[in-house]
């Protein structure tokens, strides 16, 4: 059994998930969500019967801090911690990491994310692709699956696949979209991690924002385009002279426009908002035709 916890991210429902599962050794959770809702975590694993010291396996798809944010306060209560091994060394030592989107966020950083501290070293294990971890009577596969970032992992259970980021936001019966936040996004790379899940032949992928996904090929297929989308419209921009500065808000204007014209409510428009900020698509899309033109 898979539950759902809705994190309740700036008091926004649905726009941040982490996943409990219960296993022979315990309750296990894939992500973490930041540490700003670890009271929603609290709360939501007491409903199934839980406390954070209860946990003692955590999976993280990645080190962003929507979704591992709060890694460091389970480890604190003795849980293991399993990441690509590309993170390792951001959650040993955060310093950096968190500087850099203290840089960004200034102010707002502890309202957005909470705080962030060391890992042990010996509490992080780092699977390498399509190894096999054994937590009691379940069996994750570790699938390396670059494109949002260099440290990403979609963790498959069974005919499960849990996502992260790498299969897009999709919210309710909304449309599927691409988080691309800097430094790392690459669309080879994405589209080529997109061609690994399909070829797991999944039944259902869990996507951290937001939930369970069953029709795997049309997602995948629209996250597709999407991408190309949003890609080729901020390349035009940024070739034509106009700074990121300028090009966000046409940008969150243009994607908030697309998603009333897919049916998404004003609650919808600000969840996917919550779950994929578009200033950070602009930074990281930007970041990526930079590079291709070098």
């Amino acid at each position: 059994m898979i539950h759902v916890l809705d994190l309740n991210f700036l008091g926004i429902d649905h726009a941040i998930a982490s996943f409990l599962i219960e296993s022979s050794a315990g309750p296990i959770l894939i992500e973490t969500g930041p540490h700003s809702t670890f009271e929603s975590m609290k709360s939501q694993l007491a409903n199934h019967g839980y406390q954070p010291g209860d946990v003692k396996h955590v999976l993280l798809t990645h080190i962003h801090f929507d979704h591992a944010g709060a890694a460091w306060a389970f480890a604190d209560h003795g849980a293991k911690i399993y990441l690509h091994p590309f993170g390792k060394p951001h959650m040993e030592d955060p310093t950096k990491l968190y500087n850099s989107a203290k840089m960004i966020y200034g102010d707002d950083m502890e309202r957005l994310w909470g705080a962030m501290d060391k890992i042990s070293a010996d509490q992080l294990l780092t699977p390498e692709h399509l190894e096999e971890i054994t937590i009691g009577d379940k069996k994750f596969t570790a699938i390396h699956s670059p494109g949002h970032a260099k440290h990403h992992i979609a963790w498959q259970l069974n005919d499960i696949i849990f996502t992260g980021d790498v299969a897009g936001v999709k919210i309710a019966d909304g449309p599927v979209v691409p988080p691309c936040p800097p430094p790392d996004i690459n669309l080879e790379d994405w589209n080529q991690s997109l061609d690994i899940l399909m070829e797991r032949k999944a039944s259902s992928l869990y996507l951290t924002h937001y939930g369970e996904v069953t029709e795997i090929g049309d997602h995948v297929n629209e996250l597709r385009n999407m991408l190309t989308d949003w890609a080729n419209w901020i390349k035009e921009k940024w070739e034509s002279g106009l700074t990121a500065d300028e090009i966000t808000p046409q940008f969150s204007e243009y994607t908030a426009n697309q998603l009333r014209g897919l049916g998404v409510s004003e609650h919808g428009v600000k969840q996917y908002e919550a779950a994929n900020p578009s200033w950070m698509s602009v930074a990281g899309l930007i970041r990526y035709w930079k590079k291709k033109s070098q």
